[in-house]
């Protein structure tokens, strides 16, 4: 086991420069796929529970950063200055998200633990490859993707909505990801010269399809959201072909992911 035993540097710009990569995540996408599923969760079943379920999850977010240096430390058997440090902001925002759930499970309307359950293999499966600093594959993206995508069914059950359509909204923001996340994998690939495979854009977005399909069979008034996520299909694939800028390609994202967040709230009130 690897101890840092070098004694502790004055505060300055290196002690700032270490909490900055031990508390503040890299993944710029990663922002607005946690706040999506927020947001439409709120402007469909706004509520107190629910803003303290949502703060929580952006806090679950920005927690996975010391989180993932704790788990990647303990995998090598080594012990360093960052790890020390990790683990106290893990703690702080631990602690925060424990106070912010329980505020939500006091004023929640109903229970709303079901996708919580539903969940955690899908975040277990994004730790696991985190803590072998494999966290940029596809598949642990997805997965915790999917996890956080959780959060939205999360706030329509506190805020008394029936179970079909909190799955039904899990699944478009799930079905909005499976299409997102290889289409701008693939982008950045080729944007740095290199292969993407046609064959994984193809099953994504079949998946997405799916994922909506089942949706709408749940929830007909997701159908909104559902046609949307098909619109994303249908643009995303008539350009693939063209890389664009990585700051084009995050706009680009945002702009779809609010689309859809706006067409399935929108859907939903007017049913």
């Amino acid at each position: 086991m690897t101890v840092d035993t070098s004694p502790v540097a004055p505060a300055g710009k290196g002690e700032r420069s270490m909490l900055r990569s031990v508390a503040v995540p890299t993944e710029h996408g990663g922002w607005g796929l946690t706040a999506e599923p927020v947001l439409l969760g709120l402007a469909i079943a706004p509520s107190a529970a629910g803003v303290c379920i949502g703060l929580a999850a952006m806090l679950a977010f920005v927690a996975r950063t010391p989180l993932r240096v704790v788990l990647v430390d303990r995998h090598r058997h080594r012990h360093l200055a960052r790890t020390g440090l990790a683990r106290r902001v893990l703690g702080v925002e631990f602690a925060a998200i424990s106070a912010l759930v329980a505020v939500a499970v006091l004023t929640a309307g109903e229970p709303f633990w079901w996708p919580v359950v539903a969940a955690a293999p899908l975040v277990v499966v994004e730790l696991w490859f985190d803590m072998r600093s494999r966290s940029r594959r596809l598949v642990p993206e997805l997965a915790g993707t999917y996890g956080i995508c959780a959060v939205a069914a999360m706030i329509l059950l506190a805020g008394g909505h029936p179970a079909a359509q909190a799955m039904a909204v899990w699944l478009i923001l799930a079905g909005r990801a499976t299409t997102a996340i290889p289409y701008v994998r693939a982008q950045i690939f080729r944007l740095h010269g290199h292969p993407a495979s046609s064959r994984t854009l193809l099953a994504t977005d079949a998946g997405a399809a799916a994922a909506v399909i089942a949706a709408v069979a749940l929830d007909p008034a997701v159908v909104a959201g559902a046609a949307t996520v098909a619109a994303v299909i249908v643009f995303q694939r008539a350009t693939a072909r063209h890389p664009v800028p990585a700051k084009v390609i995050g706009i680009r994202q945002s702009v779809l992911g609010l689309a859809v967040v706006i067409a399935t709230t929108v859907g939903i009130h007017l049913t």
